[in-house]
């Protein structure tokens, strides 16, 4: 026996190896056989034959430059960016034990965007490897500061959490700077979806040298990889310079995601999805455990999503139309899919946001505080109405009211009054519908942004008004209360399973709204591709151009809203606090729930419909509100309400008069002020957890 048991272990290890290169091989076949059809798809009658006679050189001059100038290109540069981006989710995943990381999830490419387009914005045109080191910069930055709020090997959610909002906030200022510059950031936004079409090999072949210095700086660091896999501790004991080497991963990782954000925009989700493709191999091989399989491995795989995607797209719709499709839309709605099935995998390991502080304020402190925020809202909604591109007088205001106004202010109050009340009530319905969500879903992260509920409304209202364009108000918040209540009849729905888990609720939030957003930028690539200022303005937060009629459907469901909220304040009380409470006192837990839950989903799709996309109201003003006075709902209630008003008031004023007479979206300005406060409430509970 002593003797036939290293013969066994042999053996299977033997076995293992000729698996795990068998496994490989077969993933080179795959990714070879993906390359070839990808170069025989495209617009131009280019079959497999002639594609065979370009390659070889003996075809016409019409088929071998579309061949050679377009397919080639663009099957080098797939299987490029497919390869940097898996072997970067593979680095991060290793060395920050999170199986969440990659450069969507850190923001890198939300860094690399904005750096280039500040770089646009300048009007400084430098060479492609140039632009390669803004991007380089700008997504290291923001992984840096996401790693370090969100801790590593700390929780999934965490990470998720952190790297969502900061990279809205980034992106809110990008598309701020492509909204105020169009002509020199025109492209941009195109370029943000995600494409692997090239013209000539110049971009593959000098991203080419960083995608190799990535792979051998990686594989050079292997050991020291599987070292910290075993625990900080452990790695030092065995003389690994812990923070050398995340630091030198991190850098590698982010220096192969700019090469791929550089050559083709940001390729969604698979930097996430690759490393997960690999890591049950693990189980099976030995060679897929170390990194110094598992790193190469992954960037095979990456090349084949990317590959498959892009074969995929040309396959199911007409040659024509897929041109004007985005790879990374593609990849991102897998990615979207891949996360909600991650989402129902991972097990809850506690609260992800901050404790609050159990305080109850006197009735005499509610009282000061309710007549303060009244006076800043009512001085707030003064400052709106006179301020803007015209400055007017009160004067001017009674006289429009009294019908005795020139025809300069009645038409300038007649567009200001309509944005006034549309920003008052989105704000109000948005902080309803935060302060609703989080009592039922006892989730101080919660909020309809973050859930997803919003970009269902987003979508519903797109879809509507790009294939109906002449839809009015109703129908437009019809459509965006269908949207969100199929949004969150699946971020729910699947939240369910559990009793509402804050990390499977904030992940599955987090997947639905990323899928939303990919779905909207199709839905404007196909319908009106060259109307990028459409979605952006949309997507922005909005105001401009409402009336009176636009916000009506609002209105009506914000004071329902309000009745309803509070004629069962004290149901929320007792929902928020458990479950077995509500269910000793009689009270039908489930159906409460599903009650409140219904009427968030409608102020929040009303508030989508009348002012767009606006983030962090739902998740400021709640907080805000109960830190204030207390956890009542009594008391938080009116002063979230008051608070989301305020705050959406404050930044649709503010992005009418900063630049005036160019203007920027309330949700720009929201997402701003919103991204550094929900960082502070992940800071402010690193400790607590």
């Amino acid at each position: 026996m002593a003797v036939t048991a290293p013969n066994t272990a042999t053996r299977a290890s033997t076995a293992s190896r000729t698996g795990a290169a068998a496994v490989t091989a077969g993933l080179l076949l795959l990714v070879a056989v993906l390359a070839v059809v990808d170069i025989t798809q495209g617009t131009a009658d280019v079959g497999v034959h002639e594609t065979v006679k370009a390659l070889t050189g003996r075809a016409d001059a019409g088929g071998s430059s579309v061949v050679i100038a377009s397919r080639l290109p663009r099957m080098a540069a797939g299987l490029l960016v497919g390869v940097c981006l898996g072997m970067a989710g593979a680095a991060l995943q290793a060395v920050s034990r999170n199986v969440l990381a990659a450069p969507d999830t850190l923001a890198v490419n939300a860094g690399s965007y904005l750096g280039l387009g500040l770089l646009a914005v300048t009007g400084t045109s430098l060479p492609l490897l140039a632009s390669s080191g803004v991007a380089f910069v700008g997504g290291l930055a923001a992984a840096a500061a996401v790693l370090g709020l969100s801790g590593l090997g700390t929780g999934t959610v965490r990470l998720v959490l952190a790297g969502s909002a900061l990279a809205l906030g980034l992106n809110s200022i990008t598309e701020g700077l492509l909204l105020l510059f169009p002509e020199e950031t025109d492209g941009l936004y195109q370029w943000n979806q995600g494409s692997i079409g090239q013209n000539g090999f110049s971009g593959v072949l000098q991203m080419a040298p960083i995608a190799v210095t990535g792979l051998v700086g990686l594989l050079l660091l292997a050991r020291r990889v599987d070292a910290l896999a075993l625990g900080d501790d452990a790695a030092r004991g065995l003389g690994v310079p812990v923070r050398f080497t995340r630091v030198t991963v991190v850098v590698l990782a982010a220096l192969l995601s700019a090469a791929a954000v550089t050559l083709a925009g940001p390729i969604g989700f698979v930097g996430l999805c690759a490393p997960a493709l690999v890591r049950p191999l693990g189980r099976r091989f030995k060679g897929f455990v170390r990194a110094r399989g598992t790193i190469p491995v992954a960037g095979l795989v990456g090349a084949a999503l990317v590959l498959g995607s892009d074969v995929l797209l040309r396959a199911l719709i007409t040659a024509q139309t897929a041109v004007s499709v985005p790879t990374g839309v593609v990849t991102s709605l897998v990615g979207a899919v891949f996360l909600m099935v991650m989402a129902v995998r991972v097990r809850d390991t506690g609260a992800v946001g901050a404790t609050e502080r159990q305080r109850i304020p006197s009735r005499a402190a509610f009282q000061v505080t309710l007549v303060v925020l009244i006076a800043v809202l009512v001085g707030l909604t003064i400052a709106a109405v006179l301020l803007g591109d015209a400055k007017l007088l009160l004067g001017d205001v009674v006289n429009w009211a009294q019908g005795r106004a020139g025809q300069t202010v009645t038409f300038v109050l007649d567009t200001r009054v309509p944005r006034v009340l549309a920003a008052l009530s989105a704000g109000a319905a948005l902080a309803l519908s935060g302060t609703l969500v989080q009592a039922v879903t006892r989730n101080p992260l919660a909020e309809p942004g973050i859930l997803g509920v919003s970009g269902g409304a987003a979508l519903g209202a797109v879809l509507l008004v790009t294939t109906v364009p002449l839809a009015g108000s109703w129908g437009i918040a019809g459509a965006a209360f269908t949207g969100a209540l199929l949004a969150a009849a699946l971020v729910f729905g699947l939240a369910a399973r559990g009793g509402f888990q804050q990390n499977r609720l904030v992940l599955v939030g987090v997947a639905v709204s990323t899928g939303t957003t990919a779905l909207i930028s199709l839905l404007i690539v196909l319908t009106d591709p060259f109307n990028a200022t459409k979605a952006l303005t949309w997507l922005s937060g909005s105001t401009y151009g409402r009336s009176l009629t636009d916000t009506a459907p609002l209105a009506v469901v914000l004071a329902v809203g309000v009745a309803v909220a509070f004629a069962r304040r004290t149901e929320l009380d007792l929902v928020s606090l458990d479950d077995d409470t509500p269910r000793l006192l009689g009270l039908p837990l489930a159906r409460g729930r599903l009650g409140f839950l219904l009427l968030s989903v409608l102020l929040s799709a009303t508030a989508v419909a009348a002012a767009g996309t606006i983030g962090f109201v739902g998740l400021v003003a709640p907080h805000a509100a109960r830190a204030l006075v207390g956890r009542r709902h009594v008391r938080v209630l009116p002063v979230a309400m008051l608070l989301g008003a305020a705050l959406v008031c404050l930044a649709d004023l503010l992005g009418r008069t900063l630049i005036a007479p160019a203007q920027l979206g309330a949700g720009l300005m929201t997402a701003i002020v919103g991204t550094p406060y929900f960082m502070y409430l992940l800071f402010r509970s690193r400790g607590g957890r």
